[in-house]
């Protein structure tokens, strides 16, 4: 019997066991003595990994199992944070990340595809309520890496703890798990790097500020905390969990509200919080709200590139997998540019502005916002 539940568990040990190093940026931060342009510098080698198995990912999960790429994925993603918190130097950061990163790929396609085909088996929408269960491990993960930062534990021993925990909780659930049967319609494969067309180029445009304000929340919301209100490591971690936690919501409740209003309506009203979230984190004079801020921001990311990608599956001009592959390829290589350039900007002009890079993206994508829908 076909069960959504794997699928949700699977998202969210995934997005717990990612997460658990981004609640502890700041420390790492101080610990190398890093100034926030070589930070950005080095945070991108998870992103190039990332990338890097994007190419790799449909011959991977061609040739091993769903229980073998989840298994030995996870425990790959929990040994390079350790590694990541035992660095001494910039380099060494970034080639852990790296080494991370090669998991974080197969890992993202081999979830998103057994959710689309329990999904295509069960008869109804469960993708949206999938990638919930990722914010809500994100969430998860940062209200508790917050508290154990606040206790002053280690972030080594930190990483070990949590990294031997969604190891082995992710063996108990996927040592046996079936694997959903494919879509019938669905053509297997698809080359290393598809060529975006014009329709493509327009979603990817669509999905810039959403990702980008996602990634900008994550990588660097405990440091804007920390550096602009001097608040305490739980109130810098809760940053990170309130832009998670507002994700998860938004995106659990989602797929009735586009039914009723539509994926224009939606993203419109999305953009507009990503756009009044970056404000109050840019202007605002009190720590609440900026945490205000960052909620809006989880929210307002939460459901556009979900959105953008079944907007790509609809195009007539290809074969839906290769749209949905372009759109995913295009928007992750212009988002390898967003760690290295809100540390420099944070480190010439101050972190608040490193958030303001937000702006243009989203009124260029009020522009095509009618040309996507």
């Amino acid at each position: 019997m076909i069960s959504p539940y794997p699928v949700f568990i699977g998202f969210f040990l995934y997005s717990f066991g990612l997460g658990t190093l981004f609640p502890r940026i700041g420390d790492i931060q101080l610990a190398m003595g890093l100034s926030e342009g070589t930070l950005g510098l080095a945070l991108i080698g998870l992103p190039i990994g990332l990338q890097i198995s994007l190419l790799l990912a449909d011959r991977v999960l061609r040739r091993y199992s769903v229980r073998l790429v989840m298994i030995s994925g996870m425990a790959l993603i929990a040994m390079s944070y350790v590694m990541a918190a035992f660095a001494s130097a910039p380099a060494e950061f970034f080639f852990s990340l790296l080494f991370g990163g090669l998991a974080v790929g197969a890992i993202e396609v081999l979830l998103n595809l057994e959710a689309d085909r329990v999904e295509y088996h069960l008869g109804y929408r469960i993708m949206n309520r999938a990638h919930a269960f990722w914010s809500l491990g994100f969430f998860g993960t940062g209200i508790l890496g917050a508290i154990v930062s606040q206790l002053g534990i280690s972030v080594q021993l930190h990483f070990i703890c949590f990294g031997l925990i969604v190891v082995m909780a992710t063996a108990i659930i996927f040592i046996r798990y079936r694997p959903a049967p494919p879509r019938p319609s669905i053509a297997e494969g698809t080359a290393m790097f598809v060529r975006p067309t014009y329709a493509v180029m327009i979603l990817v445009f669509l999905t810039l500020p959403a990702m980008l304000a996602e990634g900008s929340a994550i990588d660097w919301s405990v440091i804007y905390m920390r550096d602009v209100f001097n608040t305490p490591p739980v109130i810098n971690g809760l940053a990170l969990a309130l832009t998670a936690f507002c994700q998860f919501i938004t995106r659990y409740f989602a797929d009735g509200f586009v039914d009723k209003y539509g994926p224009r309506r939606i993203v419109n009203h999305c953009l507009w919080l990503i756009f009044t979230g970056s404000l109050m984190i840019i202007f605002s004079p009190y720590w609440a709200l900026s945490l205000l801020g960052f909620s809006c921001l989880g929210a307002g990311s939460s459901v556009v590139f979900p959105l953008a990608m079944s907007a790509a599956a609809q195009l007539k001009d290809r074969p839906a997998s290769v749209n949905i592959a372009a759109l995913a390829q295009v928007s992750f290589c212009l988002f390898l540019a967003a760690p290295p350039l809100l540390g420099l900007v944070a480190e010439e002009a101050g972190i608040r502005y490193a958030f303001a890079i937000c702006l243009p993206l989203i009124i260029l994508a009020f522009f095509n916002l009618r040309k996507a829908f």
